[in-house]
């Protein structure tokens, strides 16, 4: 016997695909295959079962699975002038940066790209301060559950915390977009293009590389010859040759290459811009 419209209508998904299928399920692992089951008979799509595997998955996962390592970490230091900052955040596409005061450890707020734009182009522009737009960062453990971060962000209207290790020192970052793929799957936008890239094609012999890209690497996609001997890193390699810390927009010509500084902080180089000899 069928099921009237008003009986239907008042049951919720669970119910019909438990009515559809049989059985009902016991524990998680049942409820996962019951939906699996579901999608197979094109009850919904593939792309809705992808959601729902993702929302119990971040259940089990903590932000230290999904976090930017500190090392990677694209950051401005508070004493940094406007000049200096804003290759920063045309380079690497991002939205929000940790503003740093002395090293990574002491993080002094939050600058929002937007909240740049007031500071530019016109005439009898406003003197730039870092520390007079900074917002105020939040921090979270390592440990955290991401569905419970999820709750956080969406609580305090925050899109971006500072990770914080055991021992009190900055892990990483994490932000709103890390744990929402987790359950949508990649989200893409006009920066991500070549975001896993460790070398980027410009055009006209220019290359976007990352700092820790291996030197062999590098020599296969360049046709350079640099040696490994002593450095792992092309960053190495720069470091090594510039004889000091560079600062963002230094310049230097290595064997015929020239190589300009796109990131770096206090301690390491992170994105370099190569353009081969023509």
């Amino acid at each position: 016997m069928t099921d009237s419209p008003s009986e239907s209508s008042g049951r919720t998904l669970m119910d019909r695909l438990v009515h559809a299928i049989g059985g009902e399920p016991r524990d998680r692992e049942e409820l996962l295959e019951l939906l699996r089951d579901a999608q197979a008979r094109e009850l919904f799509d593939a792309d809705t079962l992808q959601m729902v595997e993702g929302a119990f998955q971040v259940t089990d996962m903590r932000v230290r699975d999904i976090m930017i390592p500190r090392g990677q970490m694209v950051v401005l230091e508070q004493d940094a002038s406007l000049d200096e900052i804003l290759p920063v955040i045309i380079e690497s596409g991002h939205s929000r940066f940790p503003v740093i005061n002395e090293d990574k450890d002491n993080i002094v707020g939050v600058l929002l790209a937007k909240d740049v734009l007031k500071y530019t182009g016109a005439k009898g522009q406003k003197v730039f301060d870092i520390t007079d737009v900074a917002r105020a960062a939040t921090f979270t453990p390592e440990t955290k559950r991401l569905n419970v971060l999820l709750k956080d962000f969406r609580a305090d209207h925050n899109h971006m915390a500072i990770v914080m290790d055991e021992y009190g020192g900055v892990a990483g970052l994490v932000t709103i977009e890390d744990v929402l793929e987790e359950i949508v799957g990649e989200i893409d936008d006009e920066h991500d293009t070549d975001e896993d890239a460790t070398i980027r094609d410009l055009g006209d012999g220019m290359y976007n590389v990352h700092a820790l890209t291996p030197i062999e690497e590098f020599n296969d996609s360049m046709g350079t010859r640099f040696s490994d001997e002593e450095f792992q890193t092309i960053g190495g390699v720069l470091m090594q040759h510039i004889g000091h810390m560079p600062v963002v927009g230094e310049e230097t010509v290595l064997d015929g290459c020239q190589f300009k500084v796109l990131q770096s902080d206090s301690r390491q180089i992170h994105l370099i811009q190569v353009t081969l000899p023509g």
